[in-house]
């Protein structure tokens, strides 16, 4: 199975450039790991807050919601590529335990390119809507009205990290790397 606790690439010692990339994606990962759990646990307390003050103050506001929204948009994004670190993304495994080796890493190669092809596009066109949202001073529609552009960038940024992360994997597996002792 391939859900672990450590990063895939930890395994593997690549040098020069990609070894590099590889440490500076590793450090961005972690940190931004911190940040979604930041996200997550201020988008309970948000809607925590919300359904306590329309329960005892029936007091209603546009922005809990959308607040909650945009630190869900973040972490959800942010926080990809670090789970593909470790390869902990869904994946059928029923496949792997029947194929044989040689065919099993075909397979995830494979997959791997279409998930960077993928995600390079969805990246793109990410960072054409951030700089739309940016360009033109886009807003929500609510009465509080918050700029698009803050949700665009987290979606953008953490879809970029996650093409990244595919591309090195799919470099990790095409080239030889040694393997640490």
């Amino acid at each position: 199975m391939s859900h672990g606790l450590n990063p895939v690439s930890s395994q593997a010692k690549n040098t020069g450039a990609w070894a590099w990339l590889s440490c500076v994606i590793g450090a961005i990962n972690r940190w931004v790991m911190h940040l979604g759990m930041l996200a997550l646990l201020a988008a309970a307390l948000i809607l925590t807050y919300s359904v306590f003050s329309r329960y005892f103050f029936r007091a209603s506001s546009d922005w809990q919601d959308e607040a909650a929204i945009f630190c869900l948009v973040g972490a959800t994004f942010l926080c990809g590529a670090s789970v593909q670190s470790c390869r902990g993304h869904i994946g059928i495994e029923a496949l792997a335990g029947v194929l044989p080796a040689w065919v099993n890493r075909a397979r995830l190669l494979v997959i791997d390119i279409c998930s960077a092809t993928f995600c390079t596009f969805f990246a793109w066109k990410s960072w054409t809507l951030w700089h739309e949202a940016w360009a033109e001073g886009q807003t929500t529609s609510s009465s509080w009205a918050p700029p698009l552009w803050i949700p665009y960038f987290l979606m953008a940024a953490g879809i970029t990290l996650l093409a990244l992360q595919i591309v090195l994997q799919v470099a990790a597996q095409i080239r030889p790397v040694r393997i640490a002792k």
